[in-house]
């Protein structure tokens, strides 16, 4: 592993996104003490772009972006200190209700999610601006699935493994004017029992908002949003492990309910000495 860490940027960035995709083929789990631990902002990304290419050289699809960490409650649950964002793949869209099976050890967290009714690219957007591309508000569930040991990650591993999103379910369309979508309220429950309440105001203050500084992200490295992406805007509550055989579902706007279970038998990927496990 150290000599993955001194090679050039661009042969690490190749390395480290194949050993990503192998460790999460194979249900090993890595141990961020000693893998990536010497990544840069910008090098996360590059690891998080080939490991992206890696995926839709499976014939997978571009689906749309998942942002992470826009909530205060999200940062101080995984000690992340600013927001970051990861690719949705095809095969990632779930639909309400849900059955998520074969994951690692998966979480699950409600957000409001951004369906685009046309392209938008730039830095700098206004509200308007973006509320003027948005389509459709939907009630989500995120399945968060990260490739590291115990969900202990830096905020650049994190971002090399495309902010551990794995899955997504997307619920109804909300009846809510997206410049005002910042005032929905979500009540997260697991197994029926109310565990966690807030507003989609958690998400950056407001959902736009997240889709803003995303639209400016992707500007800086030649991108932009496109029509009928999806964007699930950030965690509204902490992140909730979904147990095998329990169900985790988030009402929204106290009329708008998602679901997602997990089948029972199933069990988590090892999280022993991953490090060990995983060798190269």
């Amino acid at each position: 592993m150290t000599d993955m860490i001194e090679a050039p940027r661009a042969e690490r960035a190749d390395l480290l996104a194949e050993r990503l995709h192998r460790a999460r083929r194979d249900r090993r789990l890595l141990d961020a003490r000693r893998d990536a631990t010497a990544l840069s902002p910008e090098g996360a990304y590059a690891v998080q772009d080939h490991l992206t290419r890696l995926r839709l050289a499976e014939g997978r699809c571009h689906a749309g972006y998942k942002l992470g960490y826009t909530s205060a409650v999200m940062r101080r649950q995984m000690g992340v200190p600013a927001p970051n964002y990861g690719p949705l793949l095809d095969d990632m869209v779930l639909h309400d209700p849900a059955t998520a099976a074969g994951f690692l050890h998966p979480r699950v967290e409600p957000e409001i999610g951004i369906v685009l009714a046309r392209d938008l690219a730039g830095a700098g957007l206004m509200l308007h601006e973006v509320a003027d591309a948005v389509g459709e508000v939907r009630a989500c569930l995120e399945i968060v699935d990260s490739i590291w040991d115990g969900y202990r990650f830096t905020a650049e591993q994190n971002t090399a493994d495309g902010s551990s999103a794995a899955g997504v379910v997307v619920g109804g369309v909300l009846d809510v004017d997206p410049l005002r979508c910042h005032r929905v309220s979500v009540e997260l429950a697991v197994d029926g029992v109310a565990l966690a309440s807030a507003t989609s105001a958690a998400a950056a203050g407001h959902p736009l908002h997240g889709v803003a500084w995303l639209a400016a992200e992707l500007a800086a490295r030649g991108r932009g949003l496109e029509k009928g992406e999806l964007v699930i805007t950030g965690g509204l509550t902490a992140a909730v492990a979904l147990r095998p055989g329990g169900t985790i579902s988030a009402r929204f706007g106290g009329t708008t309910t998602v679901s997602v279970q997990r089948p029972a038998g199933e069990t988590d990927a090892d999280t022993g000495d991953a490090g060990q496990r995983d060798s190269g």
